[in-house]
């Protein structure tokens, strides 16, 4: 039996099912997904990471017929890029949520009873009003303890009465603790991680939505991707709509192009 390592350093049994659902969500072209598995299949060994499988997937459909399918399989990673702030996580969020009917108010100044807070995001639907938090971690491994439910919680607490706000929210980018869930069922926070719950949970949301953050084009470098972040451009869909949201990047035509037709490829998955 071949044991796969989890990033939070966990063995698992390898689970081709597994695998090729993942393969399946990410809208790989069906003409080559068994050649992805095929692919991975010959690369096991008992131990290997699980963000090894990753890069052979990745390597694989990089040069492949249909390069650019690198890009919709690499959503979590891309996720992970909005940081090392948690700002573009909080933008993200928020035009995620707008999606689904919400409006949305990123990084506000409530007053509450005792004192004055920023809150990440304000959503506000059928005349309900809630307010998240908004957890972004930079490793896959980590997980939203017990004290995030807490310390949300207690914001919510002071804050709720003088800004008519229903129901408080915990939205992150990994996953959460079952102490946390538990807490939050008891006291009511809605919690969204990477896959929980499962049906509505944020890969759910991206997935349904189809809005991919710029962070998992392979067209940009790390520093190009922080300059579109910087200005608030977190969206491939944005970049499609308004070709000229590229221009703080002062891109050889050559390269404008290139851009272009990756996000070309990613709009038309929307």
């Amino acid at each position: 039996m071949i044991n796969v390592i989890k990033a939070n350093k966990r063995q698992e049994p390898f689970n081709e099912e597994k695998l090729m659902n993942s393969i399946r969500r990410a809208g790989i072209p069906r003409n080559i997904e068994e050649n992805v598995l095929e692919h991975i299949k010959a690369k096991l060994y008992d131990g290997i990471s699980t963000s090894e499988i990753y890069q052979h997937i990745i390597e694989f459909l990089a040069s492949s017929e249909h390069p650019y399918s690198r890009t919709s399989y690499s959503l979590k990673d891309g996720i992970m890029q909005l940081g090392p702030t948690g700002y573009p996580f909080e933008d993200f969020i928020a035009a995620l949520l707008r999606s689904f009917g919400y409006q949305t108010k990123v990084r506000q100044i409530l007053s509450g009873e005792c004192i004055t807070h920023e809150i990440d995001v304000i959503a506000s639907k059928d005349g309900k009003s809630s307010m998240i938090e908004a957890k972004f971690h930079n490793s896959p491994g980590v997980r939203s303890q017990i004290h995030v439910g807490l310390y949300t919680q207690a914001r919510f607490e002071d804050v709720k009465e003088r800004n008519h706000l229903d129901e408080a929210w915990l939205v992150t980018n990994t996953k959460t603790t079952t102490d946390v869930n538990t807490y939050a069922l008891c006291k009511k926070i809605k919690v969204i991680s990477w896959s929980y719950p499962e049906g509505e949970s944020l890969r759910d949301m991206i997935e349904k939505s189809r809005l991919h953050p710029i962070t998992i084009l392979t067209s940009l470098s790390q520093s190009q991707k922080r300059t579109l972040l910087d200005n608030h451009i977190v969206l491939c869909k944005d970049i499609f709509l308004d070709n000229s949201l590229v221009d703080v990047l002062f891109l050889s035509p050559q390269d404008k192009q290139k851009l272009l037709s990756e996000v070309s490829y990613i709009a038309k998955q929307e």
